[in-house]
């Protein structure tokens, strides 16, 4: 593909404190981490809820296939990699020096068959159309936290182009700063209101789960169920999600919809 944007001038820096390895854009704002002795868990809160989707969808083979915006440490690539063997992944990323560290110092499989990392504008990826995804995950910042073209109402638009008709979008909204509410609003735009903003995370990210085919109708006794399997079999624990989404989250006879 080609890369119409230039790669970011910043630099891509690496710390470690208390067996933690940690990603940073030219600042001391966390890109990205990695427990050393457990390099496929998630460490970061908001990397574990953006996989609240697999609460989300009844069938045990979704995802098969995923594309995330933004690479970063690779945590997540790492995860579905690790304990979704069936799923095929796609990953846009701008800057090619943070694919490099990735694979560097955080541990991302090199294996092109299942893990394809694209350089290139996550922006220019959705907007030019083709293939579509089951689980779209966009976690795109530059080293001033800005989402820039990541956060417009074409590419929100885009995105629910390239679901599948059992397709979910996630998208981590960062905080609920004075650009949250618009965010919001040009994602329901985008989904004709078919989304959920998740109650923020212990980090203060903001985590929302859209889609535009086939609805999500999900009981939080069915969340629990699979809440359960989950962390069984990868150690993810999503149960304090449910109590958070119980407690905060209008859930009409216990159900969520979207």
């Amino acid at each position: 593909m080609r890369q119409s944007k230039k790669p970011p001038r910043h630099s891509v820096d690496i710390s470690e404190e208390a067996g933690i390895r940690y990603l940073h854009f030219g600042s001391d704002w966390i890109q990205g981490a990695m427990r050393i002795a457990r390099p496929w868990s998630l460490e970061l809160g908001y990397t574990r809820e953006m996989m609240a989707g697999l609460l989300l969808r009844q069938s045990a083979q979704w995802p098969r296939h995923a594309l995330l915006i933004g690479l970063g440490a690779g945590s997540l690539a790492k995860f579905i990699y690790r304990y979704l063997p069936d799923c095929r992944i796609t990953v846009v990323e701008i800057n090619p020096q943070v694919e490099f560290v990735a694979r560097q110092y955080f541990k991302l499989p090199d294996d092109p068959q299942r893990l394809d990392v694209i350089t290139g504008c996550g922006a220019d990826y959705m907007l030019a159309g083709g293939r579509q995804f089951d689980y779209i995950l966009t976690d795109g910042f530059d080293a001033e936290a800005s989402a820039g073209a990541l956060d417009t109402l074409p590419f929100y638009q885009a995105c629910r182009s390239r679901l599948s008709d059992d397709g979910l979008l996630g998208i981590n909204l960062l905080g609920r700063n004075k650009g949250f509410q618009g965010s919001v609003e040009r994602i329901c735009a985008a989904f004709d209101g078919r989304l959920a903003v998740f109650p923020s995370c212990d980090s203060g990210n903001t985590i929302a789960f859209a889609t535009g085919g086939k609805p999500v109708a999900v009981s939080l006794e069915e969340m629990r169920e699979r809440a359960v399997k989950l962390k069984k079999d990868s150690r993810l624990d999503l149960l304090p999600t449910i109590s958070r989404l119980q407690l905060s989250y209008p859930l009409p006879e216990g159900m969520l919809r979207i």
